[in-house]
């Protein structure tokens, strides 16, 4: 695929000797929900903030909805949401007001549309019955569902989301993934920078994982996974000699549970490891190969946690 939502070439950002973003092909299919993964530090905001011409990069180009930026900000812009470590709001201010601010500060939207679409903002986002709670008696949660309101104050063709998610109880996160959805289905592309990987797990079609400002794996969600290797679990009431015999066979990362045993199966096959139990004298009571989880699909391609990036 040559052409994207979202495509840039050889995106580089450096802060004097450091760099932080390096030689970036990124490429977000039109329509995609795509999840921009990477620990703390990889590079992600400093993308985030290049795409939106909010940093200039030290090299590279960027293109988004088939305009390069810089040179096509002023007619691409307009087409984009954007929530980015949040925008700044007056606490002594309703929910809805701090939206009219902010419309009214759009010079290409129409005034006279104001009302039903801040309305609508504020409904698509569960605030509508409190539109007019001042902004700093908001929750958390709250504040952030504010935020994601005041992306879609126009109809978007690109939304790019920091950390939706951020501070919302598990129904409030529920209602940002339906959201997402709907968002998508109605032909609107989505790019996600989340930490939590089991909700980009449920909502995205597409990845990209970012390592030391560089990325790693980028594809949808199976060709990302189809780089890691499955796994393979012996359920047991002798998980030790189970896993003695996994080892033997070349299985790797063999971890020993209270009723089982599991690890990466490599080229081996799985009928081998339940012949070879069998054969030895150990009772198989279940087996199962299972894809690896995007946490366990992450680990691999960073070799870290989520946590931290050096």
């Amino acid at each position: 695929m040559t052409h994207g939502a979202i495509v840039t070439t050889g995106l580089t950002k450096r802060f004097g000797h450091q760099t932080a973003v390096d030689s970036l092909d990124l490429l977000v299919p039109p329509g995609a929900v795509y999840g921009f993964l990477g620990p703390n530090g990889s590079g992600k905001t400093t993308t985030i903030r290049m795409l939106l011409g909010l940093v200039r990069p030290s090299s590279g180009t960027v293109t988004m909805l088939g305009r390069p930026m810089q040179a096509g900000s002023a007619e691409v812009l307009p087409r984009v949401g954007a929530l980015v470590e949040g925008p700044a709001f007056h606490p002594y201010l309703s929910g809805r007001d701090n939206l009219v601010r902010l419309d009214a500060a759009d010079r290409t939207t129409d005034p006279r549309t104001a009302r039903a679409r801040i309305d609508g903002a504020l409904d698509r986002v569960g605030l509508l019955a409190a539109a007019t709670k001042r902004y700093r008696a908001y929750s958390l949660g709250m504040r952030q569902r504010l935020a994601i309101a005041s992306a879609l104050l126009r109809p978007r063709e690109l939304l790019v989301l920091d950390e939706p998610t951020n501070g919302l109880d598990p129904q409030g996160t529920r209602e940002v993934r339906s959201l997402v959805g709907s968002l998508a289905q109605e032909g609107t592309t989505v790019l996600i920078s989340s930490h939590l990987l089991s909700e980009v797990e449920q909502m995205c079609s597409h990845l990209g994982v970012m390592h030391v400002g560089r990325l790693v794996a980028q594809g949808t969600s199976a060709e990302v996974r189809a780089g890691t290797e499955p796994l393979a679990t012996v359920e047991t009431d002798q998980p030790e000699v189970a896993a003695a015999i996994m080892r033997e066979l070349g299985l790797r990362e063999v971890v020993v549970g209270r009723d089982a045993a599991t690890g990466r199966l490599g080229d081996i096959a799985p009928e081998k490891v339940v012949a070879a139990c069998v054969h030895q004298g150990v009772p198989v009571v279940g087996f199962r190969v299972g894809s690896p989880s995007l946490e366990d699909v992450f680990v691999g391609l960073t070799g870290e946690g989520f946590d931290v990036s050096g």
